[in-house]
């Protein structure tokens, strides 16, 4: 049995275990490192069965799945990702962004493309539509609020060692 093989019966069984969960997160790693269309099918099959159509559909397209219930789940992927053809891209399995492409993953990175021409050029990480996106980091050389704040921490400390040398001196000598 290959590793491919492997990954789809421990995924069956997860299935009939009733941990759809586990087969999904299973599927899901497989997928991101090997293109392997009876995975992504399997995959699409979980995540319909989970409710989660919008991902079920970029599986499926992937595929290349056919039917009504791909159709459907298809459909709710494009609406998800606003028709943005950049996005539906960057929200398909690594393997399957690698050529050779089938010729309906060849028309979604044209499309893609003509919507982002930096596109390849400039690779962006996944994001899946919905999910937070950190802010890029301030340019070298700003103030750091971190840093203002140890700045007037030492300067507090360096009053409040002058008054205490002052308080002890008076101590020391008395009526000078």
């Amino acid at each position: 049995m290959s590793g491919a093989d492997d990954v789809l019966a421990e995924a069956r069984a997860h299935l009939e275990a009733g941990t759809a969960w586990k087969a999904r997160d299973l599927l899901a790693a497989h997928v991101e490192s090997t293109d392997d269309a009876e995975a992504l099918t399997l995959l699409g099959h979980v995540l319909h069965g989970m409710g989660d159509l919008p991902r079920a559909g970029a599986m499926w397209f992937a595929a290349g799945a056919k039917g009504p219930e791909a159709d459907a789940a298809v459909a709710a992927w494009r609406e998800q990702c606003g028709d943005d053809f950049a996005a539906m891209w960057h929200s398909l399995p690594a393997p399957v962004r690698e050529e050779p492409w089938a010729a309906r993953v060849d028309a979604l990175h044209a499309k893609a493309l003509d919507a982002d021409p930096r596109l390849d050029a400039d690779p962006e990480p996944l994001v899946r539509p919905g999910e937070l996106v950190a802010e890029p980091d301030e340019e070298p050389g700003g103030v750091d609020g971190a840093q203002v704040i140890a700045w007037i921490l030492a300067a507090l400390f360096v009053v409040a060692a002058v008054i205490g040398v002052v308080t002890v001196l008076g101590w020391l000598l008395p009526g000078s």
